[in-house]
């Protein structure tokens, strides 16, 4: 391979839409190189960027064709062509040039009347030519077009189309990934934001390397007006250069005369001017309202995934890695925070300042650049060799406490766990206002949601779970993603799996109290929910388009790449071997880009023979392929068949084959189930393969704490066996395994494996169940089916359905306090079964309720209302006129952020029509209630009968509103569609959201979340019509 061309192994076909829809919108944007006409300009011999590789099927470039040799991908090119507006020359011979080597001559007049030999000899001569003739024209000694051989092709490279940039001239570059020609070495950025205007100007100074001889520098740019470009090569003195944009992938150029030659060094000079983005990327306006009513502006980044280009021109890739000198000007009211240390500020004038940070210490990627202009406050502590610290709006200073003590205690237990210390050294944590993820790892200044950081001293463990789970993920990054960071989007999971793997494995460490083991259950279950869809993806794959990009950012990527981590750790031998690998993987590869196979090969290093599979073979099995596996049980005697095969709840027979995967299955008894050495290890890396075991054993669990990423069917007496097992002693298993037969029994009555009375007969032994995980589990697979049933209307199946909840779950409601609680476990089974309780009108549980809110409101905020229940009391008190009134009044003036949240949620959760729709509009707009909030707020309505179809109808009213807030492919709008569309189970509404999303073409009709949408509604219906008769026998 072409050591220059890093980029290659990357690259996947261009996607057709991404052409036909972006690329060459307007006709008149493609030039068709194969015409011949002086008006068009001569090319230079392509670089090697463009030789190292050739995309069949991207329709880029334009193939040579022979007469008889167009097999179906060229028929297929040659449409896309048409597509895209270029003419095809008539490949008829009758219209090849005159000059062409292969025109057939016809025979001289002289020959009128031969003698036989004469013909004979003609004869044999006109077959030689015809033969030569047919042998050249298959030879790749030209080009071909549709014209024939336009002129002799002594360099062989194919000629590719270059597109029209807005200037009109042609843009010197094909492809949507930038070349691997040059390298950036260092940025000098200087950014001048207007707080008043809302816009900013910029000057970007990057120095490069030539990586091998080319004519152009191509690079990112996005919404920025250039207003001026030097070029300097060396040490020659600085030139004016033109530069040349190419909108549809966000690329500029910069095209040569002569060659750049591979060594050498050179510096491109942009100045530019742009606004400050009215979304959540890039370089955008934000606000809040402090204690007094003011308005305060401030400014913030957002760059990843492909915004950085928003803010300075750049090589916006990862493996583009450079250092970075900022410097940002100011008001004196103001401060600026960036990713190094301050280094010095200098005035510019009586009101102006620019503050220069130092150049960083190390190389990262433009995603990774983050800089701030507001007015925050912060507290400080060192650590190890840096300074820790946490900013936030002035009044809210108060919160941050819990926030600086957990960084710190996570920060120290990094820098011992990777053996390698955070490098920078400052590390800022910041709360934005308004900020629309949960919160970004930019490296030395990560910035959170308030909600994500700030809590009181005395708010609840979950609500300081949840602070401490997002600090934790972020501080993750630090090393898996900034330290070492994925070479392209197609391995995102190495960065997000493994921070989120980290966040979970590292609390249980550092803060037990907090007790995170069932919530990490809890989201492996939703990331095997959600992979069991045919539209769920591998967890590496290729992306290109923006669109594409954003979606990775999935539960696939998070939590099925932890789930993943967490079963490969489990499964290798050794306490330590896992953590070997990754610290050797961080040492090999610190301050590079990487793959996943970089990984396992680490893992792999350290392994401890014998293995009978290397870790990368074990896991590409995982990682290459969607999904994961049913494992079915079979038992004869002291003989166990283990057989292995696709879980899809969508019908695809061409998996059912195909799909294997080396499975750690682990699996106890009866004999021994509930300490971790009573788990013995199976490796099944076969359709189908059999373990012995004594014949004296009643019963298998396999699965053990639910730590594979895989499914479990046992045989009818098998089932019977555990139920039993369970009826006589719910200790017999711990309460994961317990959680684990509940999901498992749910997901594989949707597959049609086990009947819904076998699900309920399972359920009976829930009225002796008390603990956290089980429980919420079995209650949110009832109250899903309870919500489906109640969207259809089936009101006498609704009924019934309350009252078997109510039966089997009624002495557990019964026994809940509403006082406060300490242990967090006990937090999560309180939360989860008093918030089913009252939405299923308990008349005990909503009384209390009420209760608690009066008593809330008529102490003017003195009394408090514990942080677990607080959604359930807001919810209760929302169903009636005068209490939603008094909700809007206080969420108005409430401080604490993660209480202002379970306020919204109990807003949002009015079965009023006209408050609804109030609500609906109100996130939108902006001002009561933030737009971050309201995905959360679709969310909420939907999960309500007078809501679920206003949600809908207000999501296709206002799409492109709602697409340009929440970019298409992002988080926000994959719930969005996720939770508007989930409850769906109607031949009506899946053609009502086909139809509407169909429609959209460039605007989201492609997403894999709608996809997904479709998929799930028709599973709902699929469900609904083999279960409802059932439903109606059993309940």
């Amino acid at each position: 391979m072409d050591p220059f061309d890093s980029n290659s192994a990357d690259r996947a076909n261009m996607p057709r839409n991404m052409i036909e829809n972006s690329m060459f919108e307007e006709e008149s944007d493609v030039v068709d190189l194969a015409k011949e006409s002086p008006s068009f300009p001569t090319f230079p011999a392509l670089d090697p960027d463009e030789v190292a590789y050739e995309p069949r099927s991207s329709r880029l470039l334009v193939r040579g064709l022979g007469e008889n040799d167009m097999d179906e991908d060229e028929e297929d090119c040659e449409s896309s062509a048409r597509l895209l507006g270029m003419s095809f020359m008539n490949r008829s011979s009758s219209l090849r040039p005159s000059s062409s080597p292969y025109t057939r001559q016809g025979l001289p007049r002289s020959c009128s009347r031969p003698s036989a030999r004469t013909t004979v000899v003609c004869v044999l001569l006109l077959v030689i030519v015809a033969s030569m003739a047919m042998v050249l024209y298959f030879l790749p000694g030209c080009t071909f077009t549709k014209s024939g051989c336009l002129k002799p092709n002594s360099t062989a490279p194919l000629q590719p189309v270059y597109p029209q940039s807005t200037s009109g001239e042609l843009f010197p570059w094909t492809d949507i990934r930038l070349p691997a020609s040059i390298q950036p070495l260092s940025y000098d950025l200087t950014l001048n934001p207007d707080l008043n205007t809302m816009t900013f100007t910029g000057r970007t100074v990057i120095k490069m390397t030539v990586r091998h001889d080319t004519m152009r520098i191509v690079l990112h740019s996005a919404e920025l007006k250039i207003t001026n470009a030097t070029f300097q090569l060396g040490d020659r003195k600085p030139s004016d250069v033109t530069v040349l944009e190419y909108k549809p992938w966000q690329q500029i150029a910069v095209k040569f005369s002569e060659d750049l030659k591979a060594g050498q060094e050179c510096v491109l000079t942009l100045d530019y001017s742009a606004n400050l983005s009215h979304t959540y990327d890039g370089f955008y306006k934000s606000s809040y309202t402090d204690k007094d009513g003011n308005k305060r502006v401030l400014a913030a980044t957002q760059f990843e995934p492909l915004a950085a280009r928003k803010a300075f021109p750049c090589f916006d890739e990862p493996a583009f890695k450079a250092s970075f000198l900022i410097k940002i000007s100011r008001n004196q009211n103001f401060t600026t925070l960036s990713n190094m240390p301050k280094a010095k500020t200098t005035s510019l004038s009586n009101d102006l300042w620019l503050d220069e940070f130092e150049k960083t210490s190390v190389n990262m990627s433009t995603y990774l650049v983050a800089f701030i202009v507001a007015d925050f406050t912060p507290i400080s502590r060192n650590v190890s060799k840096s300074l820790l610290s946490v900013y936030c709006v002035p009044e809210k200073k108060e919160h941050t406490e819990y926030a600086l003590d957990t960084a710190s205690k996570l920060l120290q237990f990094y820098n011992d766990f990777f053996e390698i210390d955070y490098p920078l050294p400052k590390l800022d944590l910041v709360a934005v206002p308004d900020f629309l993820a949960g919160a970004m790892e930019n490296w030395g200044l990560i910035t959170f949601r308030e909600t994500s950081l700030l809590v009181l001293k005395q708010s609840s463990p979950l609500d300081k779970q949840l602070v401490a789970f997002v600090i934790a993920h972020e501080l993750a990054h630090q090393w898996f993603g900034n330290l070492v960071t994925m070479r392209w989007w197609n391995d995102l999971w190495l960065n997000e799996g493994f921070a989120s793997y980290m966040q979970y494995m590292s609390l249980q460490t550092v803060l037990p109290q907090l007790d995170v083991d069932n919530a990490f259950l809890a989201v492996r279950f939703r990331a095997l929910d959600k992979d069991a869809l045919n539209s769920s993806h591998p967890v590496s794959m290729q992306v290109r388009t923006t669109e594409q990009v954003a979606e990775m950012f999935d539960s696939v990527s998070y939590e099925k790449g932890a789930s993943l981590l967490l079963m490969l750790n489990s499964s290798l031998p050794g306490e330590q071997q896992f953590r070997k690998g990754i610290i050797q993987y961080l040492k090999e590869f610190s301050g590079s880009n990487t793959v996943t196979d970089d990984l396992w090969n680490s893992l792999t290093q350290v392994e401890v023979p014998p293995q009978q599979v290397t870790v990368s073979e074990m896991m590409s099995s995982w990682t290459l392929q969607k999904g994961f596996p049913l494992v079915i049980v079979s038992r004869k005697g002291d003989q166990v068949t283990l057989t292995q095969e696709p879980f899809l709840l969508t019908a695809d027979n061409s998996r059912h084959t195909s799909s294997l995967w080396h499975i750690p299955v682990t699996y106890i008894n009866d004999s021994c189930s509930l300490a971790p050495e009573c788990k013995q290890v199976f490796t099944l890396k076969t359709k189908s393969a059999t373990l012995k075991i004594p014949e004296s054993v009643k019963w298998l669990k396999l699965n053990y704490k639910n730590s594979g990423f895989y499914i479990v069917h046992y045989g009818n007496e098998s089932w019977a066996a555990l139920i039993d097992a369970l009826k006589n002693n719910v200790s017999v298993l711990t309460h994961e395994d317990r959680a684990s037969l509940i999901h498992n029994t749910f997901a594989l009555s949707r597959l049609g494996r086990v009947s819904l009375h076998q699900v309920l007969s399972l359920l009976n032994y829930m009225t002796n169940e008390t603990e956290a995980a089980p429980v919420t589990e079995a209650l949110l697979q009832l109250t899903t089916i309870y919500r489906l049933l109640d969207k259809r209307q089936e009101e006498g199946l609704v009924a019934r359905m309350e009252n078997y909840i109510l039966h089997n779950f009624g002495a557990l409601m019964e026994n809940q306090s509403w006082g406060e609680e300490d242990r967090v476990s006990k937090q999560e089974l309180r939360s989860a079964v008093l918030r089913v309780a009252c939405s299923l009108h308990e008349p005990k549980c909503c009384q209390q309720a009420k209760t608690l809110f009066k008593q809330y409101v008529e102490s003017n905020g003195t009394a408090r209302i514990p942080g677990d229940l607080q959604r359930v009391v807001y919810t209760v008190a929302a169903q009636t006129d005068e209490d939603w009134t008094t909700l809007l009044e206080m969420y108005r003036h409430a401080t604490s952020d993660a209480e202002k949240r379970n306020m919204l949620r109990g807003l949002a959760s009015t079965q009023d029509t006209r408050r609804i729709a109030w609500i609906l509009k109100a996130g939108l707009r902006g001002d009561l209630i933030q737009t971050q909030e309201l995905a959360l707020v679709i969310s909420a309505v939907s999960s309500g009968f007078a809501g679920y179809l206003f949600a809908w109808d207000f999501v296709t009213e206002n799409w492109d509103a709602l697409i340009e807030e929440f970019p298409v492919g992002s988080f926000a709008l994959q719930s969005i569609i996720q939770s508007t569309t989930s409850q769906f189970s109607t031949q009506t509404h899946l053609d009502q959201v086909q139809s509407f999303f169909s429609g959209l073409k460039d605007r989201g009709s492609e997403m894999r979340s709608v996809q997904e949408a479709l998929e799930v509604i028709r599973l709902n219906q699929r469900w609904m019509e083999t279960n409802l008769p059932l439903l109606k026998h059993w309940l």
